[in-house]
């Protein structure tokens, strides 16, 4: 994370990654996704590289589609406590379908 450059004001950031992968828990077949998140910061910003390679470490790991895009979410949280975020998981075709997860987070006092 780094220092928030105009705290004063509510401004939104969206990052877009659209090469995510993680692993299928029941057939361990690997998943395809596009995860965008959309974030208003409060203190602290999301740096970059960082948040690439933490989007890396899920590529062995097996989890479904909403448990991961809850998951980025809460470790979006955590890491910069941010004024609003919302986490997108949009995941390939599986099985004739395809999934799409949001998750939004409102920081306590806001609407």
């Amino acid at each position: 994370v780094f220092p928030n450059p105009n705290p004063e004001r509510d401004y939104e950031i969206k990052i877009h990654s659209p090469e995510f992968t993680c692993l299928c828990p029941v057939t361990g077949q690997p998943d395809f996704a596009e995860i965008t998140i959309r974030y208003i910061p409060e203190a602290q910003c999301i740096e970059l590289k960082s948040y690439k390679l933490y989007l890396w470490s899920f590529r062995n790991e097996g989890t479904f589609h909403e448990a991961v895009t809850n998951e980025i979410l809460n470790d979006i949280v955590e890491a910069i406590n941010p004024r609003e975020a919302t986490v997108i998981g949009k995941f390939n075709v599986r099985g004739g379908l395809y999934t799409t997860v949001t998750a939004t987070h409102t920081a306590p006092g806001r609407k």
